[in-house]
């Protein structure tokens, strides 16, 4: 008889067990199908786009700047068909320069447009084969000389990322973020109290302290890291 009974009191722990296993996997399973659900959704209401057009490069550049200040910006920049154009024109402060379609990943970058003289000095050193160590000591001597001028406090914001996809509806290039620049010529960490390297994430720097391109550096977090 205590064999017997026994045995029902193991067949009913095994019974409630499997009822268990079975109850967390069904929830473990809904749980997964809800996630999945809702990840499709997401993909779906993003609907990314590639930048592989003229218009995209517009669109995607106009990013850079200031959400009431886009419709008037200038955009230059490479086209799909290698051409540096004026992609858009613009009659406000802000000159952008558009992602350019033959490199890796996205970068636009805008600017004061009393910025473009020494912008512009810079790609036409580059387009004669001079290093980025090159251009610098020329730019720099013709600061000296005045021949070049950056009145301090202009300003550049860059907006990058790895992916070269966008949101249009949200007007946003997947996984980019924003980073700022303040130009002020020959600043150093003495004169502005900036250290020369960022003490913390998201923290202002001074970079390129003592010559005529020091600027005051800011990179916010990523939005997923905030």
């Amino acid at each position: 008889m205590k064999h017997l009974i026994t045995a029902f009191v193991f067949a009913g722990i095994l019974i409630s067990c499997n009822s268990s296993d079975k109850t967390k996997t069904a929830k473990q399973e809904s749980s997964a199908m809800e996630s999945e659900t809702k990840s499709t959704s997401n993909d779906i209401n993003k609907q990314l786009k590639n930048i592989d057009t003229d218009e995209a490069l517009i669109a995607t550049a106009l990013m850079a700047a200031p959400k009431e200040s886009r419709s008037k910006c200038k955009v230059i920049g490479y086209n799909m068909a290698g051409e540096f154009v004026t992609l858009k024109e613009g009659d406000n402060e802000f000159i952008i320069l558009a992602d350019n379609p033959n490199q890796d990943g996205f970068s636009a970058a805008c600017y004061h447009k009393d910025l473009e003289p020494f912008m512009a000095r810079g790609r036409a050193l580059r387009a004669e084969g001079k290093t980025e160590q090159e251009v610098f000591a020329i730019r720099e001597a013709e600061m000296k000389s005045g021949q070049l001028k950056i009145t301090p406090g202009l300003t550049l914001q860059i907006y990058y990322g790895a992916k070269t996809v966008y949101d249009p509806a949200a007007s946003k290039v997947e996984g980019a973020q924003l980073r700022y620049v303040v130009y002020l010529p020959w600043a150093t960490s003495k004169s502005t109290g900036l250290p020369e390297v960022p003490m913390a994430s998201n923290h202002p720097w001074i970079m390129n302290s003592g010559t005529h391109k020091a600027h005051i550096m800011i990179s916010p977090l990523p939005e997923d890291r905030e």
